[in-house]
Formats: structure tokens, sequence, C-alpha cells
């Protein structure tokens, strides 16, 4: 009898531990998605345009065009670094109201 009490004990001590970890990273979790959503809204907000995944999307590539600008014109290429910063202000001007 003794020997059942003790590791009925044992097991729940043992689920109280793994359920302090789960809802701690349930808390966390939750946490980085309202900050991330905040983050997006928030983005969006200040540029005037859509929160859809497609706008965002749409948004990263449109800085990597005009960051590959960049390094055009610093290479020295002035055709292509041309090239890129049309299609990158093209892009980002389609998506910002």
């Amino acid at each position: 009898m003794h020997v059942e009490s003790f590791f009925e004990w044992l097991g729940q001590a043992l689920g109280a531990v793994i359920r302090f970890i789960v809802d701690g990273l349930d808390w966390l979790f939750k946490l980085l998605a309202h900050a991330g959503g905040n983050f997006v809204e928030g983005l969006s907000r200040a540029l005037g345009m859509n929160t859809s995944l497609i706008s965002i999307i749409a948004l990263i590539i449109g800085l990597m065009l005009l960051y590959s600008a960049i390094r055009s014109f610093m290479r020295g290429s002035i055709i292509g670094g041309i090239i890129w910063m049309i299609l990158g202000l093209w892009l980002l001007s389609w998506i910002i109201h």
C-alpha cells in the first residue's frame, strides 16, 4: 500500500511539472503571436497597406529589390541599379495606398 502511494505521488509531481512547462510555453507562444500581430498591424497601418500575407510578402520582395538596386549602384552598375530600383519602387507603389 505504501509503494502505491509513492508512485501515485511521483506521477502527480511529474504531471504537475509537465503541466507547468506546457502552460509556460503556451503563454510564451501566445505572447509572441500577439506581439507579431501587433507589429504587422502597426506596420501595415503606417504604410497604408492591407494586412494580408500576400501584401507582407510583396513588401519584403520590394525591399529586397531596392537593396539589390543599392548593391548594383555600389558596384558601379548604373543600368542594373536603375532597373532594380524601378522594379522595387513599382512593386512598393502597387501595395502601398
